[in-house]
């Protein structure tokens, strides 16, 4: 059969995406207009959360994040090591030190447990946040982190980049949506194109405190505010209080941003769908991540462990699928390796990464496309 490439991810821009870009083009404002804010409310409103700042990037909202709860120079948190670097390089940006804990080998989630034994294995105090990754889509249960994290004084920003629309059901019954910030105190999202929401490039920063809101919206543009222009000055008057950073998004982007969030309920519905396909098919023959009860994983990747990921990976893309390796631990990256973590238990991230491989994941992934990476994972696994 003769296939198209595969990518492991794709965005989806249809006429509707279109029409919205090119509106703004036509209007007064390509940036800082209206665009923004109506973005912003409609994801806060989908997510759940009281607040939702937009920013560049992903990693402009987890640096603006550390900053807005405190993090200073020589502090230290926790993070997965299975993520993309921004994850752990947020703190880096301020100074701070990163420390690693393990994930759990079936979720392959941050570990509470090993959490803990981290936490437990210095006094009061040495760590000052966490900083758990809903990684492939999976959500953490932030509940069970935030308890952890009061028990030991800790803030958490939930990094929920590959999440949008996923959810965890919390001990009370009630659907917990990646990014609420219910029980952590940020959530950082990514508008990257493999993302479910692509604007090309931006972000989202979501929460549910004033005081949070009102910090990073003043520290992604430059740290000026306009508040008292008003109060006895013209309205050209705006005041630079802290020393902040052009980290805004486009009115163009917000436009595509608030197109492809409509579209991300039946987006991540469908990625469930082709999830249910590869389960089906890999049943006792390959490991796949764990979907714990009472959690709806919205599905960025399909990861699946293999013996030969390397020999896997090569054959995929002899026949035109591009799958990927997500992701390199971060404590095995060379600059995390010259700060050092060789006294570190990542067993589990190690051997992880040995075996990891992800398969297309996109909601216009068909099943003629999908069917063909089932036969090619299946004959090279059991040749």
């Amino acid at each position: 059969m003769k296939m198209k490439p595969i990518p492991y991810g794709r965005q989806y821009i249809d006429d509707s995406d279109i029409e919205a870009v090119v509106s703004v083009l036509k209007a007064d404002y390509l940036t800082q207009g209206p665009k923004i804010s109506e973005f912003e409310e409609a994801f806060a409103k989908y997510v759940g959360a009281r607040y939702a700042i937009a920013v560049n990037n992903a990693t402009a909202g987890l640096h603006l994040g550390v900053i807005a709860l405190g993090l200073k120079k020589g502090e230290r948190i926790i993070t997965s090591p299975i993520t993309f670097a921004a994850s752990a390089n947020c703190a880096r940006y301020v100074g701070a030190e990163v420390w690693f804990a393990d994930i759990d080998p079936n979720t392959y989630l941050l570990s509470l447990e090993k959490t803990r034994e981290l936490l437990e294995s210095k006094p009061k105090g040495f760590f000052k946040g966490i900083i758990p990754v809903d990684f492939a889509g999976l959500p953490v249960n932030m509940e069970e982190f935030r308890k952890l994290a009061d028990e030991f004084n800790l803030w958490i920003i939930e990094d929920a980049c590959h999440a949008p629309g996923g959810y965890f059901t919390d001990s009370s019954g009630n659907k917990q949506m990646c990014g609420n910030a219910h029980y952590a105190d940020i959530g950082v999202f990514s508008f990257h194109p493999v993302k479910h929401i692509a604007c090309g490039e931006g972000g989202m920063v979501t929460t549910n405190s004033e005081k949070l809101f009102k910090k990073i919206a003043m520290l992604r543009t430059h740290g000026i505010t306009k508040e008292n222009m008003a109060q006895n000055h013209g309205g050209w008057y705006y005041e630079m209080r802290e020393l902040g950073f052009n980290y805004r998004l486009t009115d163009i982007q917000s436009a595509l941003g608030i197109v492809q969030l409509k579209k991300n309920v039946a987006g991540v519905k469908k990625r469930n769908e082709i999830a249910s396909r590869y389960k089906e098919a890999f049943k006792n023959k390959i490991n796949y991540q764990f979907l714990p009860k009472n959690s709806y994983n919205a599905h960025h990747l399909f990861v699946v462990e293999v013996e030969n990921r390397a020999g896997l990976y090569e054959y995929l893309r002899t026949n035109k699928i591009y799958a990927q390796i997500h992701y390199i631990p971060v404590h095995k990256l060379p600059y995390y390796e010259k700060i050092g973590y060789s006294e570190a238990d990542l067993s589990n991230s190690e051997k992880y990464y040995d075996r990891c491989i992800s398969l297309p994941m996109y909601p216009t992934l068909n099943q003629e496309e999908q069917d063909f990476v089932i036969e090619k994972v299946c004959a090279f696994v059991e040749s």
